[in-house]
């Protein structure tokens, strides 16, 4: 039998902490779905959440209780 070569698992990179004196807070609020992307003072983005990756489908999306939990 041949012998297989590496199994292909990659390493996993960690990412550091970052921390923010001052920043910024942008908010998207469409009709489906609500975005929260948070920014340092030059405007490079360190986060963003979203209704949608917070576990809300559907029409449970663009409640406020959803832009609620994806702002926290």
């Amino acid at each position: 039998m041949a012998q297989t070569g590496t199994t292909g698992r990659r390493k996993s990179t960690r990412k550091t902490k970052r921390l923010l004196s001052a920043g910024q807070v942008h908010i998207l609020a469409t009709f489906n779905n609500t975005i929260v992307t948070i920014t340092d003072s030059q405007g490079n983005a360190v986060t963003t959440a979203s209704a949608g990756a917070s576990g809300f489908k559907g029409s449970r999306k663009s409640t406020p209780y959803a832009a609620r939990v994806a702002a926290e």
